[in-house]
């Protein structure tokens, strides 16, 4: 305000000076027109005076010419404080004119005073104009509108519509930050914290704001990484897995019930390999691959005992428990006692094998050895019976008349492995035509196409 009342006292001492000299060439000129002219000039004290009009009686024609130099003095001294005082304040080019021109002219008077006032008041309300264009701008983009300024006489419109949209783009960039980082919280699976108006910020601090944001958005990422991970060791955790810390314990665990695995399937593997090699073409003895007795030697001993105490001692040429098939007690009978034991074997009442489960036979290029399984409904309980026949004529009775389900079964053998069942009903091949040359099964079998 003290540079505007310089303002005004500068210009109110240029009207005086202005209306003096206006005065005194009145006055002259008056003199001039009812006395002779004078040659004598106004005295310097009088022309120097700046409050007080000079009061000479009379002025010739040069007084005309230096009080026209005053005036352009005392004006273009008012527009040097005027443009002064322009540059302290910043006051456009636009304004300027308005406040500077202040060379009144010989018939000025208060009304410029007047004028003046209401171009500083437009000047005025252009400010507040900004001023509330800028708060309006500032509530559209969510932000707290700023307390009312007062506005300066010399802000123009041009630095009002610069800082708006200067601290709009602030707030636009400080925006989009808030929203990657609600976005990075979304996806480490946080809860989003509520959008937050940021505060109104100038152009300079809208870099550090910017920088400030985007620190705030690593350190979330941070924690809300540092989280998933507490959760998914929490999660391992509960399920019995341990957690990061305890993964290399958890490593050589495993290792170690593989490396037991290992060791038992090769103690098996072993196990099983002498048991083969124990086997000698299918005969397996009990002294040979008993090391502990089989939970079905009961049921064996069984068999064998009233086998021989109702058809004799001579009947069964071996017995024993088949490591190799679920320890299932096997008889062997001789060849021509096989049909009779297998009567035996269906029709004892305390044996009571009702069912034929499985008919093959094996080729042993030796013999040929014929396998029937069969299964008793009454006491639960499996058992094997054998005969080992001539590979040159493989010929044994039928099994079809004690057992229907010996049917196909024999004629299966007897297609592949050319096995005769005498007493079968219709013996015949099921696999290949009655003009088929060999039985595939046989080792000896020589196809007749061989690259069939």
């Amino acid at each position: 305000m003290s540079g505007e009342k310089d303002l005004d006292q500068l210009k109110r001492e240029a009207a005086e000076k202005a209306k003096a000299a206006a005065l005194a060439k009145r006055q002259a000129k008056a003199a001039g027109e009812g006395a002779p002219k004078q040659e004598d000039k106004p005295s310097e004290q009088a022309l120097s005076q700046d409050a007080q009009p000079a009061q000479t009686a009379g002025t010739p024609a040069e007084d005309g010419a230096d009080l026209a130099k005053k005036k352009a003095a005392a004006a273009a001294k008012a527009k040097a404080a005027a443009l002064a005082k322009k540059k302290r304040e910043g006051i456009v080019e636009e304004e300027a004119p308005a406040l500077v021109e202040t060379t009144p002219a010989s018939a000025e008077t208060s009304e410029d005073g007047d004028d003046l006032a209401k171009k500083k008041a437009a000047a005025v309300a252009k400010a507040k104009a900004a001023v509330a264009a800028k708060r309006k701008a500032m509530e559209l983009a969510g932000e707290s509108a700023p307390a009312e300024e007062t506005p300066v006489a010399a802000e123009t419109s041009e630095d009002g519509d610069d800082l708006a949209k200067k601290k709009a783009a602030a707030v636009a960039k400080a925006k989009a930050a808030a929203a990657a980082k609600r976005k990075a919280m979304e996806l480490a699976g946080e809860s989003a914290p509520p959008e937050e108006t940021p505060a109104a910020e100038t152009s300079d601090d809208g870099d550090d704001l910017a920088k400030k944001k985007a620190a705030a958005v690593a350190k979330a990422k941070a924690a809300a990484a540092a989280k998933a991970k507490a959760a998914a060791a929490a999660k391992a955790k509960a399920a019995g897995t341990g957690d990061a810390d305890t993964a290399a314990g958890g490593d050589d665990e495993k290792a170690k019930a593989k490396a037991a695995a290992v060791a038992k399937a090769k103690a098996a593997a072993a196990a099983k390999a002498k048991a083969a090699g124990a086997a000698k073409g299918g005969d397996v003895s009990p002294a040979d691959t008993a090391d502990q007795p089989s939970p079905n030697q009961p049921f064996l001993d069984k068999y064998r005992k009233v086998i021989e105490e109702n058809l004799g001692s001579d009947v069964l040429e071996d017995s024993y428990i088949n490591k190799l098939s679920k320890d299932v007690p096997t008889l062997v009978a001789k060849k021509d006692t096989y049909f009779k034991v297998a009567q035996f074997l269906k029709y004892n009442e305390l044996l009571g094998f009702d069912y034929l489960s499985e008919l093959h036979g094996t080729d042993f290029v030796t013999h040929m050895e014929v396998y029937v399984h069969l299964f008793s409904y009454k006491n639960r309980q499996s058992v094997a019976l054998k005969v080992k026949i001539d590979r040159d004529e493989p010929t044994i009775e039928s099994l079809q008349p004690i057992w229907a389900g010996a049917n196909w079964p024999e004629c299966e053998a007897y297609d592949l492995l050319g096995i005769k069942f005498t007493g079968h009903p219709n013996l015949h091949r099921i696999m290949l035509g009655e003009d088929w040359v060999g039985h595939p099964l046989r080792k000896d079998y020589e196809p007749y196409d061989v690259e069939v």
